[in-house]
């Protein structure tokens, strides 16, 4: 019997298409984002949540006990259904064994790839005579992002076409389909002061009200319990079974799910998890449970989680898509949450997506596929088009300098993957040159000289200004920016993991021999820990140890120590350049890089590696437990060393 609930390790379902269901080991919904049935309206954004979660409880001759387990303001934990679950497993899919004497109950819960649904079933084994399931789900109907509290217009009222039922609490919320082999008590009521621990730590609101429209009533002296939820359509029409029993819909969904999810491994399944449809393309989820797809993180992350696993049509898919977006040599940095309208408001998405493409292009040599021409001229024209809009100048006063680097940012913007920002506060500025900037600008220009000789000197001289002015001989590593905040021959000297990109993680080095060695000390010595590399230096004043409290706590030390496990395959890839890539230094980075990041795979998110980690022992994970880029850097890091 467990004495307190399972916080810490998370489970997450996806649908493909933008939705999904999370939630932690224990049943308890710590976020506002654990939820059972969550649907995308506009794929993969406009995420609405509808069913929360459920009250659910079993009921024998002898005694009645609860197998779900919620969490209420001023810390009240009722029911406890965590004191009667066994065990919980995550793969292949979120499963909890319940035991009270000699009943045992199992309760699965899946969302089938491509269904916007959420498949559950309870199986009783054991003494089962007389035994009854009860199960009330908590519904809302809103914006994944926002809270649900009692009022007047909520709509609990059910809808009956035969055996299934409808719900639709508010006029624009979507429809839930119940399709189930139980019996439906109409019984409306509220739920109120849900407690998220979570949002508590974050420094957020941290309670919600959820309606019940009724309770389902399952014998499971008769058999397994079925309840099929989906949004917009039952899950028999998104099947094309309509008019099936429950059980035999389940059965289904379970057959072709379990057989998808045997086909792969663990770590492919968690990777296929942040690949989703953006209109008639391919696009990667950044994070989850409340980022949507972004340029910068997409172009970081296909790396590992396409190109590494030799995933050349999803790689394929999202470059030529996202190559359409191109505007005055920019790709979008985010799609909103709500609406088409895309920001253009990152220096470093569009160098990224270069690098992207060229790691196509090298991962279809590797398969022996020829490329297509008109594939090719298109995403040519997109390099092109970056290039060209870099050099004239475009938005936030990104250009190509006269030495040939690229200066970029102005107030009140934030350009690089360092963009925390609170109102008006920008935390980390970096206006002027940083160094990983230049680093993906060379690449870029080496990339696109490959098949146009016109950029060749634009690379010469680039990679001249580089070697002149980033190096610091007295750190002995590089300069974070140069010309800082525009103003030439002013450097900030703070010692940060961008600058590890010049030694490795990018298809061309930019710093070589002693220089790359030095660089590659300096960041081991004060960045690395076992989950990645610090983003400042503990010697630096500016440095924050912890990443947490409100909103301004938080942000105020995303960049200024916290921990960011996408940085170790550029870390990696940077120790093999400068030490080699042998059986010995194989056998010693997977005890030093890998194996870490495995034991990762089962804490926090589970299958998953966790957005960010305090900056100091013990390095507690933070952030979204399951985070594309940081998965992405573990996969690199697995085949560096494994191959």
């Amino acid at each position: 019997m467990n004495t307190k609930p399972n916080l810490e390790n998370e489970w997450l379902e996806t649908d493909g298409l933008g939705g999904f269901a999370s939630g932690t080991a224990s049943g308890v919904r710590t976020r506002r984002y654990h939820n059972i049935l969550m649907i995308a309206k506009n794929p993969p954004s406009d995420r609405v949540i509808l069913v929360n979660g459920l009250e659910a409880w079993v009921e024998t001759p002898d005694e009645t006990f609860p197998i779900s387990t919620q969490h209420y303001h001023n810390d009240i934990i009722w029911p406890e259904g965590y004191k009667n679950c066994t065990k919980f497993d995550s793969d292949p899919w979120p499963t909890w064994t319940f035991k009270v004497g000699e009943l045992e109950i199992i309760q699965e819960l899946f969302v089938p790839e491509g269904i916007q649904g959420t498949a559950i079933r309870w199986t009783a084994t054991g003494l089962t005579e007389g035994a009854k399931l009860h199960v009330k789900p908590l519904l809302s109907g809103r914006d994944y992002h926002s809270m649900h509290h009692q009022n007047e217009d909520i709509d609990l009222a059910t809808q009956w076409q035969g055996h299934d039922l409808i719900w639709q609490t508010y006029e624009d919320a979507p429809r839930i389909f119940a399709e189930s082999n139980g019996e439906f008590e109409d019984k409306p009521e509220w739920f109120q002061s849900f407690y998220y621990e979570q949002e508590a730590e974050r420094g957020l609101d941290t309670t919600e009200d959820l309606g019940c429209p009724g309770e389902f009533h399952f014998d499971l002296s008769r058999g397994e319990a079925i309840l099929l939820l989906g949004a917009e359509l039952r899950i028999s029409n998104q099947i094309d079974q309509s008019g099936a029993p429950a059980k035999d819909i389940f059965e289904t969904l379970h057959q072709q799910e379990l057989k998808r999810r045997k086909s792969i491994t663990r770590v492919d399944r968690s990777a296929q998890q942040y690949i989703v449809n953006r209109a008639a393309g391919k696009t990667i989820i950044a994070g989850y449970p409340w980022f949507t797809d972004w340029g910068r993180d997409t172009f970081i992350a296909i790396r590992g989680l396409c190109m590494a696993r030799g995933d050349h049509k999803t790689a394929r898919s999202i470059l030529v898509s996202w190559a359409d977006t191109v505007s005055e040599g920019m790709i979008p940095n985010r799609f909103p949450d709500s609406g088409d309208v895309p920001e253009f408001n990152s220096v470093d998405a569009s160098l990224w997506y270069i690098v992207a493409v060229h790691d196509y292009w090298e991962m279809l040599k590797e398969l022996s596929i020829k490329p297509d021409a008109a594939e090719t001229k298109k995403l040519q024209s997109a390099i092109e088009a970056i290039l060209e809009g870099y050099s004239s100048g475009t938005r936030h006063r990104i250009g190509k300098d006269e030495d040939g680097l690229v200066t970029a940012g102005e107030e009140g913007v934030q350009l690089t993957w360092m963009d925390a920002k609170v109102g008006d506060w920008v935390v980390t500025p970096r206006i002027g040159k940083p160094v990983e900037i230049q680093c993906l600008w060379i690449n870029a220009l080496w990339i696109a000289s490959k098949f146009s000789s016109a950029w060749k000197p634009h690379l010469e001289q680039a990679e001249q200004s580089f070697r002149e002015k980033f190096w610091n001989q007295e750190l002995g590593c590089l300069f974070d920016i140069v010309d800082d905040n525009h103003q030439p021959g002013q450097v900030d000297p703070a010692v940060r993991s961008n600058q590890i990109l010049a030694v490795g993680g990018l298809p061309y080095s930019v710093a070589q021999g002693e220089q790359a060695k030095a660089i590659l000390e300096t960041v081991e010595s004060q960045l690395l820990t076992p989950l990645g590399l610090r983003s400042l230096s503990p010697d630096d004043e500016q440095y924050k140890p912890v990443y947490g409290g409100g909103v301004l706590e938080r942000d105020g030390a995303y960049h200024q120590g916290t921990v960011w496990p996408w940085m170790i395959g550029p870390f990696v890839a940077a120790w093999f350049n400068v030490n080699g890539s042998t059986k010995q230094t194989k056998a010693e980075a997977k005890t030093r890089f890998l194996d870490p990041l495995e034991a990762h795979l089962d804490s926090a998110g589970q299958g998953h590696i966790s957005e960010i980690a305090d900056a100091s022992s013990p390095y507690h994970p933070r952030g979204c437990p399951f985070q594309a880029w940081s998965l992405s850097a573990y996969i690199e890091v697995k085949k560096m060393i494994e191959g």
